[in-house]
């Protein structure tokens, strides 16, 4: 039996390869989600004191090593480190450096920060998943195209299994979010007998704003619209959990599905970060990693390019012996 697992492993190995656009594109969005929040929150909104908790940024236990704690008396320079980490993340360059600093941001914002939400959670448990991909992940750039995989022997194959694994944990964690979102949902008693929608929707904090008041609210108080609204809820969560084992053809429409559930909460209740963490985390969940993105041309001139070449001369500046001084007075050369 561990023969034919052994067998099964390499065949695996050898006709799958785990680092392309796929996971790159699901990296760049959990860093403009983080980013996004960093850049648009003051630190005095994100790290200020709160009930049982007398000072902020939160230091302690795990904590100390949050990026925030060390600098906790210049809390914008620390930020603004934090965005430019990011920035470099999002970019793609060189997942196997940027994996593990892209954690300790998510890490940092999650564990020392007051005002967080779901989506910084789920980005933290993401980035940290993510971390045994991106250090195996020799790419200098996570958008490169990948090219007719080598057979997998040796190192590479040990590579390949570490990455496929991971993969797979991450598909079973992001099921377990929508598994433990709609099991909780059942047991209350607002989103059993349908009405759930109209007290999230109508509430002061967390309900629509109010331009989309009146087209919202003829929809909350109709017994039967709302019914079917909060239903269908818990429809399309109990689909995403099922995403864990239904047939490949179906992925396609649940990730657009999930996609367009999440813009929704993004758009009616303003959680905007949560809504880059599920769409990345649905990417991942949802998306075959062998089949990655075809990059718009637009897009590969525009963007893709000019940063690559940025950082190409960023990180690798030509040598001085190569450079030619220019001299003072030119010798002419008579023939």
């Amino acid at each position: 039996m561990l023969t034919r697992l052994g067998t099964h492993a390499r065949r695996w190995a050898a006709s799958t390869n785990p680092w392309t656009n796929v996971y790159g594109l699901a990296r760049t969005i959990l860093a403009m989600g983080t980013m996004g929040t960093l850049i648009f929150s003051h630190p005095q909104t994100l790290f200020r004191p709160g009930t049982g908790v007398p000072e902020a940024p939160v230091c302690e236990g795990l904590s100390n090593i949050a990026l925030f704690c060390f600098l906790p008396e210049n809390l914008e320079v620390t930020r603004w480190i934090a965005v430019l980490i990011l920035l470099v993340v999002a970019s793609g360059w060189h997942p196997r450096i940027t994996g593990v600093l892209h954690w300790w941001i998510s890490f940092s914002l999650f564990t020392s920060a007051i005002l967080v939400d779901g989506g910084d959670q789920v980005t933290t448990v993401l980035t940290l998943l993510l971390i045994p991909i991106t250090l195996t992940d020799g790419r200098r750039w996570h958008w490169q195209p990948v090219e007719q995989a080598p057979p997998a022997t040796g190192g590479e194959e040990y590579r390949r299994l570490i990455a496929l694994s991971t993969f797979v944990a991450i598909r079973v964690q992001v099921a377990g979010i929508y598994f433990q979102a709609v099991l909780a949902k059942f047991e209350v008693p607002q989103w059993a007998n349908g009405t759930a929608l109209y007290y999230w929707l109508t509430d002061p904090a967390f309900g629509t704003p109010d331009w989309l008041t009146p087209f919202v609210l003829p929809l909350l108080t109709n017994g039967v619209t709302v019914v079917l609204m909060t239903w269908s809820v818990l429809l399309l969560e109990t689909l995403l959990f099922t995403g864990l084992v239904m047939d490949r053809r179906g992925w396609p429409y649940l990730l657009k599905a999930g996609i367009v559930f999440h813009l929704g909460i993004a758009v009616f209740q303003g959680l905007v970060s949560f809504f880059f963490a599920t769409t990345a985390a649905l990417i991942l969940f949802l998306r075959p990693k062998e089949e990655p993105f075809k990059v718009p041309r637009v897009v590969q001139h525009y963007v893709v390019a000019p940063l690559r070449r940025w950082f190409t001369r960023l990180t690798n500046p030509p040598p001085e012996d190569s450079i030619s001084p220019r001299p003072d007075n030119p010798v002419s050369v008579e023939s």
